[in-house]
């Protein structure tokens, strides 16, 4: 018998369908519209302010809460676009991504056994997150077109031993934008049952044709006990560095920095100095090109997308679309993204990964995040293919 025994916890882990079909793709050197990747160049100011940083020194361990001075941003930031004003000091963890922000405040709050309802279609890391920590998993579903909670619904997955609440607005798959009646209903069920809820909103920039992103945490009902999760990957096109945030009420925030500690050290310390740096230059207008140019973006594939026979389901935010894939040749889902990919090139996210206990078999996820030429190069593709 070999000394080298996995762990329980390692049996519960595989490779995501989002990390499979982009291994799939870059094998046959494809168009990845599977993983969320921003193609847009970052600016300026943010790498000179890793540049800067890194000349002047700081390149060590920092606070495990975070720069001071970051955090300080993503107050101001906030508070400029929603009039919400969390502590800097107190209220604020930045975290190696949005899904370390989600680590270390899930640890921070929900023990083994705890109950945690999500919303499908939902984004898997918040399943494997969840799942890792040992928590109990319940799904209550939304259907397109207009991706409406059912109220009957929540209720149902609510037990003694629910815990939280977790959800993305802007939401990446449906691209789905919490309106005000949502957040109504979400306040008055977490009130009633004493719950938790996450918010994931790193896609609050991305949103379309006149709507408005309201975080949960600014509803009167919601703000004690909303844990606000956000990042600069997207909007500032560095996923790879690593860098978001967590607002939560200070005793959760210490918490988290504790396990921020513990399992990260630190937030990359160079990368945290060039997002502050583009946080404080950054004029209004680019976050709002940003927007324009990912729904024209939208526009233009969903086009492609009906052309060819895959109807979508339009999204309000986020840079995803959801579509009908039903015609395409295959048994399930996954035959029909594989084999998509190997007529065309263009690598989708079977529909299947967004779901808990079964579901979404007719759809697949398309990230239309793209430099314009290679966007349209996948639009003929598609629409050929």
């Amino acid at each position: 018998m070999t000394a080298f025994q996995l762990s329980g916890r390692s049996q519960n882990v595989s490779k995501s369908f989002i990390r499979a079909m982009t291994d799939e793709c870059n094998r046959v050197n494809g168009i990845n519209m599977a993983q969320g990747l921003c193609d847009l160049p970052i600016p300026p100011s943010v790498l000179e302010g890793v540049r800067e940083a890194m000349a002047a020194g700081h390149n060590q361990y920092g606070s495990a809460k975070g720069l001071k001075a970051l955090r300080e941003e993503i107050a101001r930031d906030l508070e400029r676009r929603h009039g919400d004003a969390p502590c800097p000091e107190q209220e604020i963890v930045v975290s190696p991504g949005a899904t370390g922000a989600l680590t270390v405040t899930a640890r921070a709050l929900l023990n083994p056994g705890d109950e945690v309802v999500l919303f499908e279609p939902m984004y898997g890391y918040h399943r494997a997150t969840l799942e890792d920590l040992g928590c109990v998993l319940h799904a209550v579903r939304m259907d397109p077109p207009e991706w409406t909670i059912d109220r009957a619904a929540l209720e149902e997955a609510i037990t003694e031993r629910t815990r939280a609440i977790v959800l993305s607005t802007p939401s990446n798959p449906s691209g789905k934008i919490l309106g005000e009646s949502d957040l109504d209903l979400l306040a008055d069920v977490a009130e009633r049952h004493d719950l938790i809820l996450f918010s994931d909103e790193i896609y609050d920039h991305f949103v379309y044709d006149g709507k408005v992103h309201r975080p949960p945490r600014t509803h009167p009902g919601l703000r004690e006990r909303t844990v606000t999760l956000g990042g600069f990957s997207k909007i500032f096109a560095i996923t790879g560095w690593r860098i978001g945030y967590a607002v939560a009420p200070p005793e959760v925030a210490a918490a988290a920095a504790a396990f921020n500690d513990l399992i990260y050290v630190c937030p990359p310390t160079p990368l945290q100095h060039g997002v502050a740096r583009g946080l404080a230059e950054l004029p209004p207008d680019f976050y709002q090109n940003v927007a324009r140019e990912h729904q024209h973006k939208r526009d233009q594939f969903c086009d492609a997308l009906r052309e060819a026979g895959l109807p979508p389901v339009v999204p309000e935010g986020a840079y995803y679309v959801m579509a009908d894939i039903s015609a395409l040749p295959g048994a399930d889902d996954l035959e029909k993204v594989r084999g998509l990919l190997q007529r065309t090139g263009i690598a989708a996210v079977p529909g299947r990964a967004f779901y808990l206990n079964g579901g979404g078999e007719s759809l697949a996820r398309f990230c239309f995040a793209k430099q314009p030429h290679v966007l349209q190069n996948a639009c003929d593709l598609i629409s050929q293919g």
